[in-house]
């Protein structure tokens, strides 16, 4: 497991495939507080795939909270990103960089996980 965590635990949940089934339930389990997005990501998705008859935006719907599911069943790693979420606000120019930076890395190491390591 190359995900970024501080403290060494393990996840909180196996990573979930990208299915709706399983994403549902997975954001249900670290991030249930992010359903409503989901859901409403998930319309946006469908309406965007009838639109453009194409199974791509449903493809990077899966992608995206795949992406949000392996942040979130890590507590440290999912508490670092939400840091820096908050520093990029900072009135400090050194403090907005490395926060940037530290988020970059979190997504970025999370989105080589869910695409398969």
């Amino acid at each position: 497991m190359t995900m970024p965590y501080a403290d060494g635990t393990a996840p909180l949940i196996p990573r979930p495939e990208l299915t709706l089934p399983a994403l549902r339930q997975a954001v249900a389990t670290v991030a249930p507080s992010r359903l409503p997005e989901f859901f409403e990501d998930l319309q946006r998705a469908f309406v965007r795939a009838g639109d453009e008859d194409s199974v791509v935006p449903i493809r990077m719907f899966y992608r995206e909270w795949g992406v949000v599911v392996e942040i979130e069943r890590y507590p440290e790693t999912a508490r670092r990103l939400h840091a820096a979420e908050q520093a990029v606000s900072d009135p400090d120019p050194a403090v907005r960089d490395r926060a940037i930076r530290e988020a970059g890395d979190i997504v970025r190491a999370a989105h080589h996980e869910v695409a398969g390591g």
